[in-house]
């Protein structure tokens, strides 16, 4: 009786593992949601966690930054990047902006841009700071490869929080953004500040983009008078930053829609890459977000790749 009551209770324990066992690995694969208050408001985000999280093995973490008027909601299903992360085993997360409506129609104050969080001075540089410190405390991060990303008005927040946040990040990828511009054309130009510390940058951008120009300027659709920086102005912003070579070595597709400019022998090793899509919009390539979409390349691909080359030093 002793004997069989005594495998009655290892059974009901394997059983109890098993289950607990299922159920964390079930919770890695579904999106968490979470919260932190960060200069008097409640911010919000979603949280990726890929199976392979243990809690144990540090993993790197990607910051993914909605474009104006999205949220992160959207972009967890938008963009490809968590299927990508349970693949290639690291953590995303998705931040939230501000706005007048807590979960939608939400931006980011990239400096010169853009609606409720540019208008109301929200200091997004400092929030992304405060959560990528919440997410070490909570979670096992590799330091050396914490990255960031973003579409739009998100693209150019990551290019400020590459100027902001050089002594966390490894490397961004800003797609359709610019480093900064003016508020109206009678206003001071706003740009990112000089990086403390060399950062890796790869960039896309359509030439045909109409809202964020590929040539600076006024774009459709853009907020009140605001005007950007080109895209020649963003990169040789960082090409001078990182210390590169200012001759890029230039790859062309099959196709000859999309040219890869890189350009190398920068500070450790902090390589500056551009594709310009030569028939793209204001999209983000590779999927069907935007206006002028292709598919003859993949950003979430190609970003993860560079993301993967340029750990901190």
């Amino acid at each position: 009786m002793i004997l069989k009551t005594r495998w009655a209770i290892l059974f009901a324990l394997i059983a109890l593992w098993a289950l607990f066992s299922c159920t964390a690995w079930v919770r890695s694969q579904s999106p968490e949601h979470g919260q932190l208050i960060f200069e008097g408001r409640t911010r919000t985000y979603i949280l990726h966690l890929p199976p392979v999280y243990n809690g144990q093995d540090p993993l790197p973490l990607v910051i993914f930054l909605h474009g104006g008027g999205g949220n992160a909601e959207g972009a967890v299903s938008a963009y490809g990047l968590s299927n990508l992360a349970d693949r290639e085993g690291f953590i995303v997360v998705y931040p939230n902006g501000t706005g007048v409506f807590e979960e939608r129609l939400l931006t980011w104050n990239s400096g010169h841009c853009c609606g409720y969080a540019l208008n109301n001075r929200v200091y997004d540089a400092g929030f992304i700071r405060s959560l990528i410190e919440k997410l070490q405390r909570e979670l096992k991060i590799d330091p050396k490869r914490i990255y960031a990303t973003g579409h739009s008005n998100g693209g150019m927040l990551s290019y400020r929080l590459g100027g902001e946040l050089s002594d966390v990040l490894a490397a961004i990828a800003p797609v359709a953004g610019t480093i900064g511009g003016q508020v109206t054309p009678n206003t001071l130009l706003i740009m990112v500040p000089q990086p403390k510390n060399s950062i890796a940058v790869i960039a896309f951008h359509g030439k045909l983009d109409s809202h964020v120009l590929y040539n600076g300027g006024h774009g459709a659709g853009t907020s009140g008078e605001r005007v950007d920086l080109s895209v020649a102005e963003s990169i040789t912003f960082w090409v001078n930053a990182n210390r590169c070579s200012p001759i890029p070595q230039a790859e062309v597709s099959t196709s000859g829609n999309i040219i890869r400019d890189t350009y190398r022998s920068c500070a450790n090793g902090a390589d500056v890459a551009l594709y310009t899509v030569l028939n793209g919009g204001h999209s983000w390539p590779g999927t069907n977000q935007g206006e002028g979409q292709t598919h003859e390349i993949s950003a979430t691909e190609l970003l993860w790749e560079f993301f993967k080359e340029h750990p901190k030093p």
